[in-house]
């Protein structure tokens, strides 16, 4: 399917369903496909993600991904509140990017459009850019500053991959790139290929401590991930805001985009989506089948020890290490965004 063809469907879908709601306030397009050209071929890897404005100041759980039109579609609701401000918008970095350019679907008042129009002119000036690098940074810190070592191990690791893998996103929005989830390793890496800072890609794995693991190791973690995700897909039935990411219809995403990643050469770069798809599995599973979250237990906390993580002590420090780290990735960030021919 091409990304044209998917873009339809999905517009389709909003204007079908979410637009006849009373609290409907536009909706657009965001994520990894923003800025493709309509020809392109989607891979089975992606979806189509949409985020959906509502006047409500507390929005609804997000829908997430489900299947329209032959068309992965993840439906994202978020409230005004979040958008009136322009300044606000500029300084998000995970907001920003999606009115970089025109993404909006649907705008019965107006406001969205006026709001989009302000923000792609400001979007790459430099106090902008650099606010959302330091809007990122700040994120990290606070994500790891306040890890609960009282949580479940699951919870923990969670917590910490996600803050870490967060400084991949301080360098692509110095470089004016989207800040990817999935594949954020993989876009992070081209971007400091592209501006010759190759040489601190090792130290960003680093922090995860994947050097030294090879393909076949992080072949063999995702067949044990195929394994738990399956049973956490047919287990599932509390409502997580990542719930539609563990499920038959999001597998190709999960199993086999990283499967793809490992088998072409990027098994590095497919480590943080496969332990992040891990712990999410074992949330859902303390949830909803705590014996079989007992007895794939084994799994989750082999790959956790591959990455350097044998206690909660053994985390913080990690987590220190990388709160430590983060005036390089702020150098890095700096030369990148100086040497941005597209930042005025």
């Amino acid at each position: 399917m091409r990304v044209g063809t998917a873009r339809a469907a999905a517009a389709e879908w909003v204007l079908q369903n979410a637009s006849t709601e009373e609290w409907f306030m536009g909706a657009y397009f965001s994520g990894s496909t923003i800025g493709l050209p309509d020809d392109l071929e989607m891979s089975e890897a992606s979806d189509i993600d949409v985020v959906v404005v509502t006047e409500q100041a507390e929005p609804p759980l997000k829908l997430g991904k489900f299947v329209y039109r032959d068309t992965l579609i993840e439906i994202t609701y978020l409230s005004w509140n979040q958008l009136a401000s322009i300044e606000e918008v500029l300084t998000s970095y995970h907001l920003a990017g999606s009115f970089r350019v025109d993404t909006i679907i649907a705008d019965p008042t107006g406001q969205l459009r006026r709001m989009q129009t302000e923000v792609s002119r400001h979007f790459a000036e430099r106090v902008w850019v650099r606010r959302r690098c330091e809007n990122a940074r700040q994120k990290i810190e606070n994500g790891l500053r306040s890890i609960d070592i009282s949580a479940p191990r699951h919870d923990q690791i969670m917590a910490w991959l996600f803050s870490t893998g967060v400084t991949t996103h301080v360098l692509l929005v110095a470089a004016l790139r989207n800040p990817t989830v999935r594949l954020r390793y993989l876009a992070a890496r081209n971007v400091l290929k592209e501006y010759g800072r190759i040489d601190f890609y090792p130290d960003l794995l680093r922090l995860l401590d994947c050097n030294h693991l090879t393909p076949r190791d992080v072949e063999y973690h995702l067949d044990q991930l195929a394994r738990t995700f399956d049973v956490a897909t047919a287990k599932a039935r509390t409502p997580f805001f990542f719930s539609t990411d563990i499920t038959t219809t999001a597998r190709p995403i999960a199993i086999d985009g990283s499967r793809e990643l490992i088998r072409t050469g990027y098994h590095r770069e497919a480590l943080f989506w496969i332990v992040a798809t891990f712990a999410r599995c074992h949330k859902i599973l303390a949830a909803d089948a705590p014996d079989q979250q007992l007895e794939l237990a084994p799994a989750f906390d082999a790959i956790v020890a591959d990455l350097g993580i044998t206690s909660s002590d053994s985390l913080i420090r990690r987590a220190e290490d990388v709160i430590h780290f983060l005036p390089n990735v702020w150098e890095t960030a700096e030369a990148i965004l100086l040497a941005n021919p597209g930042i005025v």
